[in-house]
């Protein structure tokens, strides 16, 4: 890991809760509930990861997860998302509805350490694989890479066990960087030449690839040597 470091949310506050969800949502104080359950399980996920983190760090002296970060989604965003498909901005429809209020992004360095990662979660009992979509073997249009797990794990609370369901994208930090970028992009409403611009992304993405595969080949050569 990068300094050891497992960065995101520690603790419920205005950042992790919005004060502004009044205004979106009418029963705030039971959106706060909920919103408190998918921000345990990000606690939950990032656990697990951490612990396989240290389980791998001492077992092979190698440990593939670089980097990890939580987050939650905001108020506006889960009335936008509920919009689109057609649903009133209710907190129940964002609990049938919506599967990535609860977010968590892993970053490794090779493209093979994604894919032992996402095993190791399938193994565990309590995780539940309610879909996956593999944007490394199959891109998204503008060049995105990524590989997308919706799961869902149970979070013991003080008077019963709720089950939660939580979003992890696993992808290299090469993919990541291409990623924030083409977000930035996606967010910007008046771009010059934002035809050409999407081109060079889509360029860097396939060449981000290449090199993503090429790293992963010197690094099995280099290990047979040893």
């Amino acid at each position: 890991m990068r300094n050891n470091e497992l960065r995101g949310p520690t603790a419920i506050d205005i950042d992790i809760i919005p004060s502004d969800s009044e205004h979106v949502f009418k029963d705030a104080a039971l959106y706060q509930e909920v919103m408190m359950r998918y921000h345990c399980a990000t606690l939950e996920m990032r656990t697990k990861l951490e612990v396989l983190s240290r389980d791998m760090t001492v077992r092979y002296r190698r440990n593939p997860i670089e980097f990890i970060e939580s987050r939650l989604k905001k108020p506006s965003s889960i009335a936008r998302k509920l919009e689109k498909l057609g649903h009133n901005v209710t907190v129940e429809n964002m609990q049938t509805y919506l599967s990535d209020i609860a977010g968590i992004r892993v970053l490794c360095a090779y493209i093979d350490d994604i894919y032992e990662i996402s095993r190791m979660l399938a193994r565990q009992q309590d995780v539940r694989i309610i879909n996956v979509k593999d944007y490394i073997k199959c891109p998204k249009d503008n060049g995105y890479r990524s590989y997308h797990m919706i799961v869902e794990i149970p979070v013991y609370f003080s008077d019963q066990v709720r089950p939660v369901r939580c979003e992890i994208q696993i992808r290299t930090i090469a993919m990541d960087f291409w990623a924030t970028l083409d977000h930035d992009m996606q967010y910007k409403k008046q771009v010059e030449d934002a035809e050409e611009i999407m081109r060079e992304l889509r360029e860097c993405a396939d060449i981000i690839h290449s090199t993503d595969e090429k790293m992963m080949r010197l690094r099995e050569r280099i290990h047979r040597i040893e």
